[in-house]
């Protein structure tokens, strides 16, 4: 087997099939030390920490990452706050940086022997409807070379080589850009909230994540085609204060802005997930936003059904978990992007192409007073924004 990616999914894979004594491969082309500190998100379900620790995976988790289970919405109407941790099936979040995961996860595979090479580029994935697929690659000393394994995961995102090589016509492509930019902001402060913000203000959109005593994460909904360092850091701030209402419900605690990133709102999925021997996982398979925090908690899941599945085939002689993958993953997969369509609905205006709608605007608000009001919308909302 050979695994593209040292993501979540490429690791979770990895290691469950080294527990399952199946020989693989993973090919990374960056280095360790940019693996290691890559900055992603770090709100991890219910489920996704089940099977990390079902699979004895959790070790840095159960020591470092801390639960969360309220969330706060603040508008002109007010704020309300909602402990979604008692709401629907009454689950948490746990707060757990994405790079101190995937340090974990590395160090587990490493340590049982896995095999990986770092600065290794996937340039291709050929004959994966043969018996023999092969995966062209840069080397680390940029030489050509080759990698062939009986099946090919590709967990190395939307731009990966796993996702190019399969054949146009092989797969139908689902597309949707929502028309918002955030910036997104990794503030050395610590948080200013007990639990995750959501400002949806006139000026648009303002979010608050705890990520860490000391480091937090912002969002602020710009202009498209706004450059991630337009502005300076105390006009952020200021943009940040006013429209999270600081000067009503408290001042943000300030640090300096580590990383900046502007990202376009939007979500794809391709169906099937897979293509003779090659499968697709993670962001490979489909893109997310990231208003609802689902990403790498499908990415983990997914990676868990197609380990399952790969020990059945190739331990078992059962090939029907492997038929099953993507059907199953899509299940998961677009139950998530209804949800995450839905928080964009709630968290912005729509764009409309004639400009501002009061009618739009007026649904919103309708929208959030339901959230506030009925019980019911609260049940669904929690068990949505927890599950996968």
């Amino acid at each position: 087997m050979v695994i593209l990616g040292a993501g979540p999914a490429g690791l979770v894979l990895g290691n469950l099939l080294l527990r399952a004594g199946i020989d693989c491969a993973l090919l990374e082309r960056s280095g360790r030390a940019s693996v290691e500190n890559r900055a992603r998100a770090g709100f991890l379900a219910a489920n996704t920490v089940r099977i990390l620790a079902r699979n004895g995976l959790d070790d840095g988790l159960r020591r470092n990452g801390q639960e969360h289970r309220v969330c706060e919405f603040r508008t002109d109407d007010g704020r309300f706050r909602l402990d979604y941790g008692r709401l629907g099936t009454g689950e948490p979040h746990t707060v757990y940086p994405q790079h101190e995961l995937v340090t974990d996860l590395l160090a587990r595979f490493l340590d049982a022997g896995g095999r990986i090479r770092f600065d290794t580029e996937a340039i291709a994935v050929s004959d994966a409807d043969g018996p023999t697929p092969s995966v062209t690659v840069r080397e680390s000393d940029g030489r050509p070379g080759r990698w062939r394994a009986r099946y090919v995961a590709a967990c190395d995102g939307r731009h990966g080589a796993g996702r190019r090589s399969v054949p146009p016509g092989a797969v139908r492509h689902y597309r949707r850009d929502h028309g918002v930019s955030w910036l997104g902001l990794l503030a050395e402060a610590p948080p200013s909230l007990d639990a995750v913000g959501y400002a949806l203000h006139p000026r648009g959109y303002a979010g608050h994540m705890a990520r860490s005593a000391g480091i937090t994460r912002y969002y602020l909904q710009c202009a498209r085609g706004t450059r991630a360092d337009a502005w300076s850091d105390d006009r952020v701030w200021d943009e940040l204060d006013l429209r999270m209402r600081a000067a009503q419900y408290g001042t943000l605690s300030r640090g300096r802005f580590a990383q900046r990133a502007v990202v376009d709102l939007g979500s794809d999925v391709l169906e099937p997930l897979r293509h003779g021997a090659l499968f697709l996982v993670g962001d490979a398979a489909a893109l997310i936003s990231p208003s609802a925090a689902k990403g790498a908690n499908l990415a983990v899941l997914e990676a868990e059904i197609l380990a399952r599945a790969l020990t059945a085939a190739l331990h078992g002689g059962d090939p029907a978990p492997l038929d099953a993958y993507s059907d199953r993953c899509l299940a998961h997969i677009w139950r998530a992007q209804e949800f995450s369509h839905w928080m964009i609905r709630l968290l912005h205006e729509t764009p409309d192409p004639e400009g501002p709608s009061p009618f739009q605007e007026r649904l919103r608000r309708s929208r959030i007073g339901a959230l506030r009001d009925s019980p019911a919308q609260q049940d669904w909302f929690a068990e949505n924004y927890v599950g996968v």
